[in-house]
């Protein structure tokens, strides 16, 4: 029992992660205006997602335009663009896995050694997927933090992390500790075998004390 709680405790962080990197992805705050200096015009708030780019009024209009050509985006988005979908793609492809390996689920009862296969790999799926979001996350957030104390960076052109990153730093994170939950419990079924071994050789006792 303990060992399939471990199970739905780390499926359960993976699908909160899953959620949590589709929202990050589809959210426009990846990069907010910043307010930092003394010249700056606080009339207006420019936000910057994967997509497209918003612009909030001091009259709570917001307009917002999405991205017209691809190859005038900048690579950083385009990379940040990949490694986000192939983070959801790998953590859908890793929810199916999971689902049909864990101890919880009636699949492939009759081969529970396979079943442990299954939601190891369902696990390592977890991980790379928190991986790629981790990479995008962390190189968007880097390449922020490196324009904004760039000296030859306007003040008003300079940006501070939004709240998408935020986001998919944490969805991440969830993402690579609910597949090492997933990994570390699949030796579980091994060390019970191991322990009822004992138990076939108690025949073999009486024979030593008839000899």
């Amino acid at each position: 029992m303990a060992n399939s709680g471990m199970q739905l405790l780390g499926f359960s962080l993976g699908f909160v992660g899953f959620i949590g990197s589709i929202a990050a992805t589809i959210m426009v705050e990846w990069k907010a205006s910043s307010y930092a200096g003394d010249n700056i015009i606080t009339a207006q708030a420019m936000y910057q997602g994967l997509w497209k780019t918003c612009v909030s009024q001091s009259t709570g209009q917001i307009q917002c335009k999405v991205f017209d050509s691809l190859l005038q985006i900048p690579g950083m988005v385009q990379g940040a663009r990949g490694l986000m979908v192939t983070s959801i793609v790998l953590c859908f492809v890793s929810v199916l896995v999971a689902v049909v390996g864990m101890r919880c689920t009636t699949c492939m009862e009759d081969q529970p050694e396979q079943k442990d296969k299954v939601v190891l790999t369902g696990g390592i799926l977890f991980i790379l997927s928190g991986l790629c979001g981790l990479v995008a996350t962390i190189w968007y957030g880097h390449r922020i933090a490196k324009e904004f104390y760039d000296p030859f960076t306007p003040t008003n052109s300079k940006f501070e992390f939004g709240a998408a990153l935020f986001v998919g730093w944490a969805s991440s994170s969830l993402l690579v500790i609910g597949g090492s939950f997933l990994c570390c419990k699949c030796g579980g079924s091994d060390s019970g075998r191991g322990k009822g071994y004992p138990s076939a050789a108690h025949p073999s006792q009486p024979g030593r004390d008839y000899v």
